[in-house]
């Protein structure tokens, strides 16, 4: 008998190890964010303004979002729901209520079915964000808080299908076939995007070509994003990018330099120069035809506390035309602003 329990647990430990080594197919992750802004070189309460960039743009303490992810994943094949709920996930979900009022999709920020053909190709099929520029929707995955003009003027998600190709260790590949850009919950219109990526060691040069939104032209975007560790506490980041839609277009570059001062504390810059033409697409409001432009100077530090992030932030936007106003209501060509932030990722 005692020989039979000392194989009984014997073979129950291997079981219980097996089970540990074996991948899970079911996850959930996600974060929430909380944040409190005001201006300190223009008004603030019902009279507050805001750069003309996507999120963290309300006055005093604010919501962002809460981000549930579940994904499966068996054999081959799997799946991943992305739920937003809150302003942040609102407004990056902006079309959605206006494609079908009433409708229950402006939670889902992505959505898709994927398929792993073999080691080197992957495909996928539903609603994913954008493969174009630096900056994403999630707080949790951006260093700074608030979001660079060129990420809030490019695409938020697509809805279509893509290849991934794993080509070598070093050299990646994309294509797909898209709806129009942020029309997630179904074609509009019935044209089609294409998409394309190209990656190298981390670099990425990333197109989008196709009719969008009933225009005559086809919009183009080119977009180059980039980041190289200096060394173990430096790291620099790049995103360039020009797009063009029907002869209006908007181009800019970002530098993203980071600096780690200790396990728990980073401190990195985003300094991006932004540019539209021909009325572009209304980033620096109403204006003469020809160029306007604006400068965003972003100060971060970002100080983890277990699974929460506390996000200080100081933001210089200094633009081309009177966009904004100063304390004493008067237009004003620039706007200075605090942000503090609370993130948790679980």
């Amino acid at each position: 008998m005692k020989r039979l329990f000392t194989f009984l647990a014997i073979i129950a430990t291997v079981s219980l190890y097996a089970q540990d080594e074996e991948p899970k197919a079911f996850n959930v992750s996600g974060s929430l964010d909380v944040y409190f802004r005001q201006n300190i070189t223009g008004p603030n309460g019902s009279e507050a303004i805001a750069p003309a960039t996507a999120f963290a743009n309300l006055n005093g303490f604010a919501l962002g979002m809460a981000n549930v992810v579940a994904s499966y994943e068996k054999g081959k094949v799997g799946a991943v729901a992305d739920l937003v709920f809150g302003p942040r996930g609102e407004d990056a979900t902006f079309l959605s209520p206006a494609l079908r009022p009433g409708g229950s999709s402006n939670i889902v920020n992505q959505l898709y079915v994927y398929w792993n053909v073999s080691d080197k190709v992957t495909l996928t099929l539903g609603n994913f964000n954008t493969f174009l520029g630096y900056e994403v929707i999630s707080p949790v995955a951006n260093f700074n808080y608030s979001t660079s003009y060129m990420f809030s003027y490019g695409p938020f998600s697509h809805t279509g299908i893509k290849a991934d190709f794993a080509i070598s260790d070093d050299v990646s590949a994309m294509v797909g076939i898209l709806n129009n850009t942020d029309a997630t919950e179904y074609n509009f219109d019935n044209d089609y995007t294409l998409g394309g990526q190209l990656g190298y060691k981390g670099t990425f040069l990333n197109l989008l070509y196709g009719k969008q939104g009933g225009n005559t032209e086809a919009t183009f975007q080119v977009d180059l994003t980039t980041g190289y560790d200096v060394s173990d506490t430096f790291f620099l980041g790049l995103n360039a990018t020009y797009a063009d839609t029907d002869g209006s277009a908007f181009y800019g570059a970002a530098l993203y330099p980071q600096f780690k001062t200790s396990e728990k504390l980073t401190i990195g810059l985003r300094a991006e120069y932004f540019g539209e033409t021909e009325g572009g697409v209304g980033a620096i409001g109403a204006y003469d035809d020809g160029d306007a432009s604006v400068i965003d100077l972003t100060l971060t530090g970002s100080y983890e506390v277990g699974n929460l992030i506390i996000k200080p932030e100081l933001r210089l936007d200094s633009a081309s035309e009177e966009i904004f106003v100063d304390n004493d209501k008067d237009p004003s060509k620039s706007l200075a602003s605090f942000v503090i932030a609370g993130i948790y990722k679980f």
